[in-house]
């Protein structure tokens, strides 16, 4: 059998000029950037590929002929291999199979060029190996996409992989009879000129090729849909066979045609989601005793509930489990917490966001019978407002906890028919229990986490108190001292000192209670400057005797100076009030550590009372203490990286030892031992 050359030369110009225009149309765009040229690049290999058979210049089976269209072939899997490359991620196994396919290209054109017996089959062979390593790209692609996602590369798919299913009949023909069929030749320029139109649209809705990655197959969906897809191609050659016989010069051309457009007919039926869903039906209700199989219906809801973490998309989840059980393409969530009386919108997938509540104790509430009942839109005695504006509302499924509707789930109705009966009613409680419990889970987060803000705040308030506390102390000391030593001048200013001290720390705390006040920075202090001006400040104020030590070295530590001061006013007030005699206050370093120990000779403290009692909060033993000086001592010291550590005994005194991380490392070996 054989095609006319007017015949071969019209499907050949038509190619070359579809793709010429196409690659034109791309050159033209200035979005997608490697992925648009990668497929630029494919055009305008499959263009002169055409153009050069058109004009005689690389017959099939000519040297020059192999070389161009094993470029044309390695251009378009340079693309499909881009794109696995770009949303899997699996750079390596992809980097071993590009270099074999060049290796198999460069084999493939030298055997073209080569001369010999053996040198056409071995060139037959190469692009055999080429046009499948074409196909099993195209298909991982496909196969690899989420479901969701596969609108992106359901024609990316159909057109590339029926391009290189064509080649794959075609070199197999070669090889098997040692020479190349003009009527398969003839008809691969017909599948291209078929498959023109799904790229151009693949591109158009692929701007920036955002495609997620998810394995999910169904072994007996594929058995079925490739023997209906069979059936359905034979029926098509019966077809092109009889016009073959009524006319012989183009009836083989007529043949490849239809089969070419009955198998991208065939492609983007199996893409579509109507009639995967219409095939996925048929194939269930004649096939299986059992409409679902509820190992791998409970492992995809679970596995929908607990995907990666993500706010936005978290409760939207709950969503798509239930409406994977009937195909239903969106749906909203509606829930209510545990102290509300009504419901609220939570979450939309494929719908928009709503706004209203339905009350607890509605007619449509009642409808779900306690939570035991799947309501059908139609069949329901009352639709609320917010439901009428659900275009497509199909079903209500309860989320139901241990008896209590937590929330339910508005679905839309499927793309294909889809029949309801106790077993899909059954699955869809199921999954709304288990669904349920993630909304708990929510439900208990947000609660913790409220608790954690309200936590945080009463331990600031608490702190802040405290500092208040010490302010108090010292105005009161000013009052006190005023009527002994209030005219002396010195008093004045130490007076005017100590206001401004006390309204500078009042407005800091008022400014750390503010909601969303970040707390102080690690900002860099000199330990030892900080200690000598506190000292000095309650030596005036308090008239108490502090001897301060220090190892001559000014290192410098990792905390704010404001917070340091407040911690040593604290310690050594204590030390102070524990001590008959002198305060010791020495500054040291000891590995990269900045250490400050403040010594009383007090009566000590007892381990146990150490352990139990000392960092405990609102647990003080003075009359007129909070119990939280110590505890906030330790949190702000610790904030800053830092600790504070106890060395005491009954009747030998008591070392508070403040450790802070140090800048830099010391060189001078440590001069202070605990007490």
């Amino acid at each position: 059998m054989t095609v006319s050359g007017a015949a071969y030369e019209l499907v050949y110009g038509a190619a070359a000029a579809v793709y010429a225009f196409l690659l034109l149309l791309l050159l033209l765009s200035k979005s997608g950037g490697a992925t648009r040229a990668l497929l630029a690049g494919g055009c305008a290999g499959t263009a002169i590929w055409a153009a050069g058979a058109l004009t005689g210049l690389t017959s099939d089976g000519t040297a020059p002929g192999i070389f161009i269209d094993v470029a044309r072939a390695v251009l378009w899997c340079g693309l499909l291999i881009h794109l696995l490359r770009r949303l899997s991620g699996k750079r390596r196994d992809l980097g071993i199979l590009s270099g074999a396919l060049i290796i198999v290209a460069a084999l493939t054109v030298a055997a073209g060029f080569a001369v010999g017996p053996a040198a056409p089959r071995v060139a037959a062979l190469g692009c055999l190996a080429i046009a499948i390593c074409g196909v099993f790209l195209a298909d991982n692609l496909y196969r690899a996409t989420a479901p969701e996602g596969r609108w992106h590369v359901n024609l990316l798919f159909v057109g590339i992989g029926g391009m290189f299913a064509c080649d794959v009949v075609f070199a197999a023909d070669a090889l098997l009879f040692g020479q190349f069929s003009t009527v398969l030749a003839a008809g691969r320029p017909i599948v291209a000129i078929v498959a023109a139109p799904l790229l151009a649209l693949a591109a158009a809705r692929n701007r920036d090729w955002a495609i997620d990655i998810h394995v999910s197959r169904d072994a007996v969906y594929h058995t079925g849909s490739l023997i209906v897809s069979g059936l359905f191609l034979l029926g098509l050659a019966a077809i092109g066979e009889a016009v073959r016989v009524i006319g012989p010069e183009w009836g083989a051309l007529a043949e490849i045609a239809l089969i070419a457009g009955g198998a991208i007919g065939v492609g983007l039926s199996l893409t579509s989601g109507s009639a995967r869903s219409r095939l996925r039906h048929l194939l269930v209700d004649h096939f299986f005793s059992h409409r679902y199989d509820y190992r791998k219906e409970w492992l995809r809801c679970i596995e929908t509930l607990s995907a990666r973490p993500d706010e936005r998309l978290a409760e939207s989840r709950i969503v798509r489990a239930l409406a994977a059980v009937t195909d239903s393409p969106g749906g909203q969530l509606w829930t209510r917490d545990p102290a509300a009386a009504a419901f609220h919108w939570s979450a939309s997938w494929n719908l928009p966001a709503a706004i209203g509540a339905e009350p607890a104790d509605s007619a449509f509430v009642a409808g779900f019978r306690g939570g035991d009942w799947v309501v059908e839109i139609d069949r329901a005695a009352v639709r609320p407002e917010w439901l009428a504006a659900i275009a497509g509302a199909w079903l209500a499924v309860p989320l139901t906890r241990h008896g209590r509707m937590l929330g339910f789930a508005v679905l839309l109705a499927p793309r294909a028919p889809f029949r309801l009966d106790r077993e899909v009613f059954d699955l869809l409680r199921i999954v709304g229990q288990q669904a349920a419990a993630h909304v708990v889970e929510r439900q208990h987060a947000r609660a913790m986490l409220e608790t954690e803000s309200l936590r945080e705040f009463g331990k600031r308030f608490a702190f802040a108190v405290h500092d208040m506390k010490n302010v108090a102390s010292q105005l009161a000391m000013i009052v006190q001292n005023a009527a002994r030593v209030g005219d002396d001048p010195e008093f004045h200013r130490d007076v005017l000192v100590t206001v401004e001290a006390s309204l500078a720390a009042v407005n800091g705390l008022i400014g750390r209670l503010r909601p969303g006040s970040a707390p102080a920075p690690r900002a860099l202090c000199t330990p030892f400057d900080i200690v000598s001006e506190e000292i000095a400040a309650i030596a005036r104020t308090r008239g108490a005797r502090i001897a301060l030590q220090d190892d001559s070295c000014r290192t410098a530590a990792a905390i704010d100076g404001e917070l340091l001061r407040g911690v040593i006013a604290h310690l050594c007030d204590n030390a102070i009030e524990a001590s008959a005699g002198p305060v010791t206050v020495c500054v040291g370093h000891d590995r990269g550590r900045a250490l400050i120990d403040i010594t009383d000779s007090g009566a000590g403290m007892t381990a146990e009372f150490v352990r139990d009692r000392l960092f405990l909060p609102f647990g003080s033993t003075k009359e007129s203490g909070l119990g939280i000086g110590a505890y906030q001592a330790r949190e702000l010291i610790r904030s800053a990286g830092g600790d504070l550590l106890v060395h005491s005994r009954p009747g030998g005194g008591t070392t508070m030892r403040i450790v802070l991380p140090a800048v830099a490392q010391p060189a001078d070996p440590p001069l202070l031992s605990p007490a």
